[in-house]
């Protein structure tokens, strides 16, 4: 048995629209702008939380809970770029700007968009993007803070 090394094995993208959330096509994957090359390594940051529903009564006598309502706590962090098609995302990933981060785990970053393949599915709006602050022998850098609003799809496959 071996490890998946994370390295290399993911891709992020950002799309106006996708018609299905559930199954992307391969046409939408490949007319989404693909940001992945101007993350940071430690960029990409998609933290689901579940809230706990008390399902106690009066006559309980032990505390029981089942799942509750799924949130995300997310954010891209971004390196600036010196041409405009490298500072995309700072150009576009603009207050209030709508559309759908697309995931993709664990294959090549290289291997193209395929019927298929697992993807994760974000319905965002953007906040305020947050320039961070300058530091000696770092890249220039921002960081999208993204609101999730409506229900995530992290177990999507692309179609034909």
């Amino acid at each position: 048995m071996s490890d998946l090394i994370s390295d290399g094995k993911t891709r992020v993208a950002f799309a106006r629209t996708i018609a299905n959330l559930t199954a992307p096509t391969v046409a939408e994957c490949k007319a989404a702008a693909d940001y992945t090359a101007r993350i940071t390594p430690d960029g990409l940051k998609i933290d689901p939380s579940t809230a706990d529903v008390d399902t106690g009564s009066l006559a309980s006598k032990v505390d029981t809970k089942t799942v509750g309502r799924v949130s995300y706590d997310t954010e891209l962090t971004f390196k600036r770029g010196s041409t405009p098609l490298e500072d995309a995302p700072y150009t576009t990933l603009k207050y209030g700007v709508e559309g759908v981060l697309l995931v993709r785990r664990g294959i090549d970053y290289e291997v193209d968009w395929a019927a298929g393949q697992d993807v994760e599915t974000y319905p965002i709006i953007c906040g305020e993007r947050q320039n961070v602050p300058p530091t000696p022998n770092e890249v220039m850098k921002f960081v999208s803070p993204i609101k999730v609003t409506d229900a995530a799809v992290t177990d999507a496959v692309v179609a034909a």
